[in-house]
């Protein structure tokens, strides 16, 4: 290992060489220094600013059991006010989009994560997608029909899982299922040996697998996890190497030493995006049982100390993230049109070896027979929802009319500002304290100032300290900096009892300035804190509602009203302060039809309620209601010429955003009179939800930069955005 990395990240004691690693030449260059990058195409917008170099690889060895010794881990934003971070945007350079995936086993990215990952290779982004478990489960690769009669071989079912998802992502950059990969070992950080696999025909795409011992059930007790490994459980967490995997040797890590193995591989493929799966999921209530898979839960959050620990390095490419939520996704209404849902599910069915064809020339199997039982899973192939960062209120304009906008990378909120009078967008800046949460939500007080809301993670403390709670911070003075960060806290009695389950918040404010917040808790009911006169916040207290699922969104309208609306598997439940600084009502049903569970809310034009925009489930076409108290005023506004895809709808004053079915950003200028919008595809990525108001169009790319598409005049002709 070289001193360069010794003195950059924080890593387990080093061990010497015990395990011969063969180096293969691969696509020009060794494969323990492997760096495969690309242009990706350029992106139709403006865009304002937020290398690569490969560390040479670790000798690896077979560690022997030892405590864990303690993980660094951000705590939370500081308590001074906040200062641009010195991090600053002129020590970092621009970076081209670059993904890295981390799921737990082989096929949970292509259930819960595509289209987004199809979409990924075709804009020629450069993909890594990390396995953390082997997946090897009871090692029988068969239908249920079939188990009986099949001999368990846990290397062998790992194996046919790799074929599956190498042949799954052939397909996707391809188009041909057997196009060739090169397969290689590589040391990892922690001490160990990964398989790094390379997509000879397009490089861009890679795989990495781990091949750490999976838990082997949904929710028993198994010490023997990422589970028990997180608590202490057990000390170390053994390898479960696939048959055919170039890796020869077996290796055990600590908690710690995953950590540094997953953090290591943020350090060698130097993302400036990441989609990991959801570290709080939430328990049923009745049962107690966490609603996701255990393996799911405790990789994320691996992944989270990983990122924690990455982000204190100098120097690398700011990294947003993505957090996609996984069975809980079951029972509610699909969100991907029917084109979509039968791209996505032609390539489970790839992944599952449906046709039976030996094409993989290995006796393991082409792929994962279980899901050949139904590759659909639970309804999973029909849909793909963000467990956050879905909020369409994180840019606002000032008093003097220049604009802000704010997003998350590197755990930190980070702040653009656009001056009044057509100038640049400028930043981001980084604001002090680590452990922010994807998805922030911003409001423009009524004396000018402008306050972000968020949720952060607390790491510090071990197992027992894992927490999530509401943070906010405010400018001193309108168009002045942000003062410390304030931690609003959690109306969760701890973890155990529900993960941290909690939404993004949800923010309204009164014409005197107070605040009310609003989130879901993990009881699937609404919560809040109000603001008092002196500035103060008071207790939590239940809003109440039923079964609420997603984040909910809040709107004030012109007369001062407030609004939060909440979706339900059915429908969307509403809650109306009806005279300012009397009291919030609520829940009232809507009687709206099912929604896709995101939502938006903005004041109506003429002042008098707000406009709720959903989804249509399984089609990805818009609608929009009005509200002037706590019933609907208008009958849903369907609107015609979608361009399909998921996720919110972002209505400004006379604009229309959403992400299409290409993954694109869709804008288009849009009234009431029953025309179809005039859509226009901005062609990049971009992360979380856009935010479009009276001036443009903001949404965050892929590759952590602001990208504005300005609103263009009535009567000017459409021009090409910079």
């Amino acid at each position: 290992m070289s001193e360069r990395l010794r003195r950059r990240l924080p890593l387990s004691r080093r061990r010497a060489v015990s395990t011969a690693v063969t180096t293969v030449l691969v696509g020009g260059t060794f494969a323990g220094l492997l760096s495969v990058t690309g242009t990706p195409k350029p992106a139709a917008a403006q865009t304002a600013t937020p290398g690569a170099a490969v560390p040479a690889p670790r000798s690896p060895a077979t560690p022997r059991a030892v405590a864990p010794s303690p993980v660094p881990m951000a705590t939370g934003p500081d308590t001074r006010a906040h200062a641009p971070s010195d991090r600053s945007p002129a020590a970092r350079p621009a970076s081209a989009p670059s993904v890295l995936q981390i799921v737990a086993h082989p096929d949970d990215d292509l259930f819960f994560m595509n289209p987004d990952i199809s979409q990924t290779i075709r804009s020629g982004t450069p993909l890594a997608a990390v396995y953390l478990t082997a997946g090897e489960s009871n090692g029988v690769n068969a239908r249920p029909r079939d188990a009986a009669a099949v001999r368990a071989d846990k290397a062998g079912y790992a194996e046919a899982r790799q074929n599956g998802i190498r042949a799954a992502y052939s397909e996707m950059a391809t188009g041909s299922r057997t196009s060739p990969w090169d397969r290689v070992a590589i040391p990892t950080a922690g001490g160990g040996l990964a398989e790094l696999d390379t997509l000879r025909a397009d490089p861009k795409v890679r795989l990495v697998w781990l091949q750490i011992r999976e838990a082997g059930s949904t929710d028993q007790y198994r010490p023997h996890s990422l589970n028990g490994l997180w608590h202490g459980l057990v000390d170390t967490l053994e390898s479960q190497r696939s048959s055919g995997t170039p890796v020869a040797a077996d290796f055990r890590y600590t908690k710690d030493e995953v950590v540094a193995t997953i953090a290591g591989l943020l350090d060698r493929f130097r993302p400036t995006f990441v989609r990991m799966q959801d570290p709080s999921p939430g328990t049923d209530p009745k049962t107690g049982r966490i609603r996701d898979h255990q393996d799911h839960l405790y990789g994320a959050r691996f992944a989270q100390a990983a990122l924690a620990r990455y982000a204190e390095l100098p120097g690398h490419p700011r990294v947003g993230v993505q957090n996609y939520l996984g069975y809980p996704t079951s029972v509610l209404p699909h969100t991907l049109d029917p084109e979509a849902a039968g791209d996505k599910l032609r390539t489970l069915k790839t992944y599952a070896w449906m046709d039976g064809v030996n094409d993989c020339g290995t006796p393991a199997g082409c792929g994962d027979l279980k899901v050949a039982a139904r590759p659909t899973g639970r309804g999973w192939t029909a849909t793909v929802r963000y467990a956050r960062g879905t909020s369409t209120s994180w840019v606002q304009r000032d008093r003097d009319g220049g604009l802000h906008a704010f997003s998350v990378l590197d755990g930190q909120l980070a702040a653009w500002r656009k001056p009044a009078g057509g100038g640049a967008w400028q930043g981001p800046t980084l604001l002090p304290g680590g452990g922010m949460d994807s998805g922030v939500t911003s409001v423009s007080l009524p004396d000018g100032r402008i306050a972000v809301y968020g949720t952060r993670t607390l790491l510090a403390g071990g197992p027992a300290g894992y927490r999530r709670e509401v943070v906010t911070t405010e400018q001193t003075a309108p168009g002045g900096a942000f003062g410390p960060w304030r931690s609003l806290g959690t109306p969760e009695r701890s973890d155990a009892a529900g993960t941290s389950d909690i939404s993004a918040p949800a923010v309204a404010v009164g014409a005197d300035g107070r605040a009310t917040l609003v989130l879901r808790d993990s009881l699937r009911r609404l919560t809040a804190r109000e603001q008092g006169a002196d500035g103060g916040w008071g207790p939590w207290r239940v809003l109440g509602g039923t079964d609420v699922v997603g984040d909910p969104v809040a709107a004030t309208d012109g007369r001062g009203r407030e609004y939060v609306f909440a979706s339900t598997v059915t429908s969307v439940l509403v809650w109306a302060r009806h005279v300012p600084g009397g009291p919030l009502t609520g829940p009232a049903p809507t009687a709206l039809p099912p929604t896709t569970v995101a939502l938006s809310a903005t004041p109506v034009p003429n002042g008098d309620g707000v406009r709720l925009w959903f989804r249509k489930p399984a089609s990805g076409d818009l609608r929009s209601a009005d509200f002037s108290g706590a019933a609907p005023v208008s009958p849903v506004t369907e609107l015609p010429g979608g361009v399909a895809g998921f996720g919110p709808v972002s209505g400004g004053e006379g604009l229309l955003a959403v992400r299409s079915r290409t993954g694109f950003l869709a804008t288009a200028a849009h009234g009431r009179t029953g025309a179809g919008p005039a859509w226009k595809l901005e062609r990049f990525l971009f992360a979380g939800a856009p935010d479009a108001g009276t001036d443009g169009v903001a949404a965050i790319g892929l590759d952590g930069r602001l990208h504005w598409t300005p609103a263009v005049p009535a009567g000017r002709a459409v021009a090409a955005a910079e």
